[in-house]
C-alpha cells in the first residue's frame, strides 16, 4: 500500500525479507513520484486515476474539457499513437455502444485484430479497452499511468483524456488491424476526434446531455456531426426532417460521402424471442432479402444493424475480406465475442428480468417499445428504475406506465439521485414504489413479489446496471 498525505509522504511496502518495512516521514517532493508510480500495482493505480482525474461518470460536467488541447499534448508526448492503425469512429445519442461492439465482432471473427474503445465501463474499468474481446493487460495500465505522470502533472488531464490515450497506445503497441473507437460524449470536443478514421458512423441524434451540448436537437446534432472529417464517408444510422440538413451540410463542407442507413435496407418479419431477435434484411437497391439473427435481442437494434450493413459494405470497397457467413456468425454471437451486456440483457427466466442501460428519453422509449413487444396479457411490468441528477429526470418519469410496479435505487456515484428523492419526484407524476439503497435488494423485492410471467426491467442509469449482481 502507498500512501501519501500532503505534507509528507509516508511509504509502506512489503519485501520478501521483511513483510512490514516503512519509511515514514519523508518531506513532500514532487521528485519521488516517480518512485511512487513505479512501485505502485494495478489496484493502486486504478485508484489513482479515480481519486486524481475529474471523471465524469462521478463528477459530471466539471469533468467535460471544452477542447481537445489536452488529448492533443498527451498523443503528441506518446508520438501520436492513435495515427498508427485504422479505425472506425461511432458517435450518437443512443445505440453507439451496441453498433461499435457489433462492428467489432464482425472484424474480429473475419480474422483482423480488432481494438474496440467504450465508454463507460460497467463493472471492470478493461472493459473500456479490448483487443479481439479480451479486456486490456493491467501491467499495461500501470506502466502507462506511470510512463505518462509528469505530463499529466502538467496539464492536469480528466480521467476520460487520459484512458482515452491509454486505449490509442494499446492499440498501436499491440498492432492492431483496425479500432473501433466510441465517442465519449458529443463529438466535435470529444477526445476520440483526433483520429481520421476509415469511416465515421452517427447512429442517431435524441435528447441528452442537453447542459453541454445544447438543449435543441440542431445543437444536439451539430455536436456529434463534428465527428466529420475530410474526404471520410459518413453513415447516418436514423435522420429526421431536422437533423438531416445539418448532416448533409456538414458532409458537404467536409466533402465527405454521406449515406443514410435506414433509406437503404427495409427490415422485415421481425421475431422477438427471450434472447434473440431474428429479422429480414432488404436491400432497397439490390432488392436482395437476408435473414438475420442478433443475440443483442432488443427491438431497437434493428436501427444498428441497418447501419452496420452499410458500414460492412464500405469496408468491402475498402478491401477487407468479410464474407456473409462470417457476418452472420459474429451478429449472433456479438455477447460471446466482445463481452457486451447490458442491452435487454435477460439475466433470470420466471419471472424475466432484463437489464438496460437506457438512461435518457429516447432510449426510456425504447424499453416502452420493447415491453410493447412481449404478450403480458395478465402479467405485470415491474421497474427496478435509478437515475443521474443531471439527467432530465422529469421527462423520463412522464413517459412511464402508470399501472406498473416501482423499486427506485440509486448507484454508489456522487452524480446518482438519492433512491428517496427519486421515489418522491416519481410520486408527483403517480408512479408509486419503495426506494431501497442497493439495486440487487430492489431486484429482490420485486423478485418476491413477481409472478413467474411477470417482467422485471432494471433501467435508468448506466451505473446502477453495473452494480447488479448478474
Amino acid at each position: 500500500m502507498v500512501e501519501f498525505p500532503l505534507s509528507c509522504l509516508t511509504l509502506r511496502f512489503k519485501t520478501n525479507t521483511n513483510p512490514s518495512i516503512i519509511i515514514s516521514p519523508i518531506k513532500f517532493d514532487k521528485s519521488l513520484l516517480g518512485f511512487i508510480f513505479a512501485v505502485m500495482n494495478y489496484e493502486e493505480t486504478l485508484e489513482y486515476l479515480y481519486a486524481q482525474l475529474p471523471m465524469f461518470s462521478r463528477i459530471g460536467a466539471a469533468a467535460y474539457k471544452t477542447d481537445l488541447h489536452n488529448t492533443i499534448a498527451l498523443c503528441k508526448s506518446l508520438d501520436n499513437p492513435h495515427t498508427k492503425f485504422k479505425s472506425i469512429h461511432v458517435a450518437g445519442t443512443n445505440g453507439k455502444g451496441s453498433t461499435s461492439h457489433m462492428l467489432a465482432a464482425i472484424l474480429q471473427k473475419a480474422g483482423y485484430k480488432t481494438g474496440l474503445y467504450t465508454s463507460p465501463h460497467l463493472q471492470d474499468f478493461r472493459e473500456r479497452i479490448k483487443i479481439n474481446g479480451e479486456m486490456i493487460k493491467q501491467d499495461f495500465i500501470v506502466d502507462f499511468v506511470a510512463k505518462t505522470k509528469k505530463i499529466s502533472e502538467e496539464i492536469e488531464p480528466s480521467f476520460f483524456e487520459l484512458t482515452m490515450v491509454m486505449a490509442f497506445e494499446y492499440f498501436a503497441k499491440e498492432k492492431v488491424d483496425i479500432a473501433i473507437i466510441e465517442t465519449g460524449l458529443g463529438g466535435r470536443l470529444d477526445s476520440t476526434n483526433i483520429i481520421t478514421p476509415l469511416i465515421s458512423v452517427i447512429t442517431n441524434i435524441g435528447y441528452d446531455h442537453m447542459n453541454i451540448l445544447g438543449d435543441t436537437l440542431e445543437q444536439i446534432t451539430f455536436e456529434k456531426a463534428g465527428i466529420i472529417k475530410q474526404n471520410v464517408p459518413v453513415v447516418i444510422g436514423e435522420y429526421t426532417a431536422i437533423t438531416k440538413p445539418i448532416f448533409l451540410a456538414k458532409a458537404k463542407e467536409c466533402n465527405a460521402p454521406i449515406s443514410f442507413a435506414q433509406d437503404e435496407f427495409t427490415i422485415s418479419n421481425i421475431q422477438l424471442k427471450t434472447k434473440e431477435l431474428h429479422c429480414d434484411v432488404t436491400s432497397n437497391k439490390e432488392e436482395i432479402t437476408e435473414s438475420f439473427t442478433l443475440d443483442l435481442n432488443g427491438s431497437y437494434q434493428i436501427k444498428n444493424l441497418c447501419a452496420v450493413l452499410f458500414v460492412i459494405d464500405i469496408l468491402h470497397k475498402k478491401h477487407f475480406t468479410i464474407n456473409n457467413t462470417t457476418e452472420k456468425y459474429a451478429l449472433a454471437h456479438v455477447k460471446e465475442l466482445t463481452g457486451l451486456y447490458g442491452r435487454w440483457d435477460v439475466i433470470h427466466e420466471q419471472p424475466t428480468i432484463a437489464l438496460d442501460v437506457a438512461h435518457n428519453e429516447d432510449g426510456i422509449k425504447q424499453v416502452l417499445s420493447q415491453i410493447s413487444n412481449y404478450n403480458l396479457q395478465n402479467s405485470k411490468v415491474h421497474f427496478v428504475l435509478g437515475m443521474v441528477k443531471d439527467k432530465d429526470v422529469d421527462k423520463v418519469l412522464t413517459l412511464l406506465p402508470k399501472e406498473a410496479h416501482y423499486y427506485f435505487s440509486n448507484a454508489h456515484i456522487p452524480r446518482a439521485m438519492n433512491a428517496a428523492e427519486l421515489k418522491d419526484k416519481a410520486a408527483t407524476k403517480d408512479l408509486i414504489g419503495s426506494s431501497f439503497d442497493n439495486v440487487n435488494d430492489a431486484i429482490e423485492s420485486a423478485k418476491e413479489k413477481a409472478a413467474k410471467d411477470d417482467l422485471i426491467i432494471v433501467c435508468g442509469s448506466v451505473f446502477l446496471v453495473g452494480e447488479v449482481n448478474r
